[in-house]
């Protein structure tokens, strides 16, 4: 990528796989293990560069997508955020690495000021400055079915059913799947 690319601010979509795995074509599950969604309601966040919207695109009929607000995502890092050992992600952990609460980091990812949530062990930042991700998180969200269920797995959302994009009414999702 260039460095223009880099620097510019896209928006932050989450993405949650609807459908199953079984009888998944080659380069649709080539596409969703790219975006680390390997099993059925799972959730990842990720920018909406053309590389991950390419991918989205090729993913449309076994995923549902849109834009993710600030307080949905602290409430996914709250509740369902994961770190290395599958221990759950707390406000210690996070005030260890040097942020103040979930709704800072949330707030921080939705605006841009940070350009992903997750970092590994290759990632390198100086002692006492405060990290550009959370150290150690899982870079997926592991969900419950929504409660009262969903309308159509084989329909897209603007004719009734759950697949492709919703836009902010991701969010309605997302909290009925916490």
């Amino acid at each position: 990528m260039t460095e223009a690319v880099q620097r510019m601010i896209y928006p932050r979509y989450a993405v949650i796989r609807i459908r199953g795995i079984p009888t998944t074509p080659r380069n649709i599950a080539t596409a969703l293990n790219l975006l680390r969604l390997r099993r059925k309601f799972t959730m990842v966040v990720v920018p909406g560069t053309p590389d991950v919207m390419g991918m989205i695109e090729r993913a449309n009929d076994w995923i549902t997508w849109g834009e993710i607000d600030a307080d949905t995502l602290a409430e996914v890092l709250r509740r369902r955020g994961r770190i290395a050992g599958d221990k759950p992600l707390t406000l210690e952990y996070l005030q260890k690495w040097g942020w103040q609460s979930f709704e800072e980091v949330a707030l921080a990812y939705v605006a841009g000021e940070i350009n992903r949530l997750s970092c590994g062990k290759r990632a390198r930042f100086k002692d006492g400055q405060r990290p550009p991700c959370i150290p150690y998180l899982k870079p997926f969200f592991r969900l419950h079915p929504p409660r009262g269920g969903l309308n159509s797995v084989k329909l897209h959302f603007s004719v009734g059913g759950d697949l492709g994009y919703r836009g902010p009414l991701i969010n309605d999702l997302i909290r009925r799947m916490l």
